[in-house]
C-alpha cells in the first residue's frame, strides 16, 4: 500500500452509520446515535446508531430465522465454501479502503493496520473457507448389531463481541469459522471503533451471504452487549476484550441460558533476554517494535521485559535510544511507527499508569507525557521504566498503553518465577541461543503463545489463546472450530 492509494480515502466524508439487521440497514430502534470522532485529530467523523435491548432482540430474531430456515446451515459444503472465497476477494479488493477507514476510527498506524487489519482478514476468511468441507465426524466401533455415530453440527446462533484495537483482524477470526461452520451472528463492534467492521458487513452480504445471517448492532455495553449476553436466543458467545468485561459476560450467562462464553482477555506478557541471547541488537529492536506498535494497545504487548543481570544496563540504554527514535505521528502516514491512543480516557489512563510508576520507584528513562496536542489528537510518547519489580502495579496491571517496564533478574529459575507471576497467561517470549533453555522455558512460562528469538508472526495456522485470567478458547487455527460446533451422537440399532 503506496501514500498516494492511503491518501485517496484519508479524506473521505462519511455517511452516518445503521444497523445491519435481515440483510439491511436498520437505523436504532429509538432513533438515538453516537458522535464518532477520530483519535488522529479530535474531529467528528460519522454518527453511529445506539442500540438497545430492542434492537438485539430483532438481530437475534433475524439470525435465528435465517439459522432454522437452513438457508446458510444446511447449504450445501461446496456453495458455503464459495461464498468463503468470495468474501476474501472482496476484502483484498477493498483493503486499503478499509484499513484507511479503520486507522481513521482508532488510530492504529497504517503500516501495522494493512497487514493486521484488511490482508488478516482476507486471509483468514480464505483458510476457514477450505475447512468447510474438511470438519467431519465419525463411526464409532461397537458391535455390529448398532450403528454409533458421532455428528458435528452449527452450534446456532452466535453472539460475537469484538474490541476496538484489531477490529477487522479478531472480527474476522470469529466470523470466519463461526460462517464456515453453518451458523448465523449477531456482532457487536465496540462503540469506540465500529466503522470498518459495519463496513465489513456490507462487503460481506455483496459476496452472496444470505440476509439474515450476519446482523450487526452498534452501540455501548450496557445498551447492547448485555442484552446480547443475557437473550435467552444465542446459543453461544465469544469474546475479546477486559478481564472486568469477561466476568460480567460470565455472569449474565449464568443468569439466562447458560450459553458457553469464550474469552480471550488481557495480558501481561512477559519478554525475557537471556545473556546469552545471540543478537542482542535484534532481541532490543524487535521488543521495542512490538511493544509500541500500534501506541501499545495490543493484548499480547510483551509490557514486562525481563532482562538477565550481565546485559541489564546494555539493554536498558539500547532500549531507550530506540524507543528515542521511533516516530509518532499521524497514523496515515507511511513514516509513522506509532499512531494514537484510541481514546482520550485511555491516554489519561496511561498518564495515571506513569505517575504511579514514578510514585513507586520506577525509574523513567523516556517519554511519560502526552505529545502533539497541537493535533487535537491522542497521543502519547513511548515510555521506558527500568529498575520495575514484579509488585508495582506497573508489573502487574494491564496498561493498554506504549508504557514498558524493564525488570531484572538473576537465572533461568528467577527468570521462569518472575515471568509466572501474574493473574494473566496470553504471550510470552524468551530470547537465548541455547536450544536446550528455550525448550524449558516453553514448557514452564504459562502463556498460551510463548515466542523464541522472535516476537509475533504466528499465522492463523496455530491458535491464540489464554492461560489463567487471560481466558478460555482459542481464535484462530483449526482449533478455534470448536467453539462453533455441537457434538451429537447417533446410537442406531440395526435391525
Amino acid at each position: 500500500m503506496d501514500q498516494a492509494t492511503i491518501d485517496k480515502f484519508r479524506n473521505n466524508s462519511i455517511s452516518d452509520r445503521t444497523h445491519w439487521i435481515g440483510g439491511k440497514a436498520t437505523p436504532a430502534l429509538t432513533g438515538e446515535t453516537r458522535i464518532v470522532t477520530s483519535p488522529i485529530d479530535g474531529k467528528i467523523l460519522a454518527n453511529i446508531a445506539e442500540g438497545s435491548a430492542g434492537d438485539v432482540d430483532a438481530a437475534v430474531a433475524a439470525a435465528r430465522a435465517s439459522f432454522n430456515s437452513g438457508v446458510w446451515s444446511r447449504m450445501a459444503p461446496a456453495a458455503r465454501k464459495s461464498i468463503m472465497h468470495k468474501i476474501a476477494d472482496i476484502i483484498e479488493k477493498n483493503a486499503a479502503e478499509l484499513a484507511v477507514l479503520g486507522v481513521r476510527d482508532n488510530g492504529c498506524e497504517i503500516v501495522m493496520a494493512g497487514k493486521a487489519e484488511s490482508g488478516s482478514a482476507a486471509a483468514t476468511f480464505r483458510f476457514y473457507a477450505e475447512m468447510v468441507d474438511k470438519v467431519n465426524g465419525d463411526i464409532t466401533p461397537t458391535d455390529p448389531s448398532v450403528l454409533s455415530m458421532i455428528l458435528k453440527e452449527p452450534i446456532g446462533v452466535c453472539g460475537v463481541i469484538v474490541p476496538w484495537n484489531f477490529p477487522l483482524m479478531i472480527g474476522a477470526w470469529k466470523l470466519a469459522p463461526a460462517l464456515a461452520m453453518g451458523n448465523s451472528i449477531v456482532l457487536k463492534p465496540s462503540e469506540v471503533a465500529s466503522l470498518s467492521l459495519i463496513r465489513l458487513v456490507e462487503l460481506i452480504h455483496e459476496a452472496g451471504l444470505p440476509e439474515g445471517v450476519l446482523n450487526l448492532v452498534t452501540g455501548g455495553g450496557v445498551g447492547v452487549g448485555d442484552p446480547l449476553a443475557r437473550h435467552m436466543d444465542i446459543d453461544m458467545l465469544t469474546f475479546t476484550g477486559s478481564g472486568g468485561v469477561g466476568r460480567l459476560l460470565l455472569t449474565a450467562s449464568a443468569q439466562s441460558n447458560m450459553k458457553p462464553v469464550y474469552l480471550e482477555l488481557g495480558g501481561k506478557s512477559p519478554n525475557v533476554i537471556f545473556d546469552d541471547a545471540e543478537n542482542l541488537d535484534k532481541a532490543i529492536k524487535v521488543s521495542a517494535t512490538a511493544m509500541f506498535r500500534d501506541a501499545g494497545q495490543t493484548c499480547v504487548a510483551p509490557s514486562r521485559l525481563l532482562v538477565q543481570d550481565a546485559v541489564y544496563d546494555e539493554v536498558v540504554e539500547k532500549l531507550t535510544a530506540h524507543a528515542n527514535g521511533i516516530t509518532v505521528g499521524n497514523p496515515l502516514d507511511l513514516t509513522t511507527d506509532c499512531g494514537a491512543v484510541a481514546t482520550p480516557t485511555q491516554l489519561a489512563q496511561n498518564l495515571n499508569f506513569v505517575e504511579a510508576a514514578k510514585a513507586g520507584g520506577a525509574r523513567l528513562t523516556t517519554g511519560g507525557n502526552q505529545i502533539l496536542a497541537e493535533t487535537g489528537g491522542t497521543y502519547m510518547a513511548p515510555t521506558v521504566f527500568a529498575d520495575v519489580t514484579s509488585d508495582m502495579a506497573l508489573a502487574r496491571d494491564e496498561v493498554f498503553g506504549p508504557v514498558l517496564g524493564i525488570i531484572r533478574f538473576s537465572d533461568e529459575a528467577d527468570a521462569v518465577r518472575q515471568a509466572n507471576d501474574s493473574i494473566y497467561g496470553l504471550s510470552a517470549a524468551v530470547w537465548t541461543s541455547d536450544l536446550g533453555r528455550a525448550h524449558r522455558m516453553i514448557n514452564q512460562i504459562d502463556a498460551g503463545v510463548v515466542h523464541v528469538n522472535t516476537y509475533g508472526g504466528a499465522d492463523v495456522t496455530v491458535p491464540l489463546l489464554g492461560h489463567k485470567q487471560s481466558g478460555h478458547g482459542a481464535d484462530k487455527s483449526v482449533h478455534a472450530i470448536d467453539k462453533y460446533i455441537k457434538l451429537k451422537t447417533g446410537w442406531i440399532q440395526m435391525a
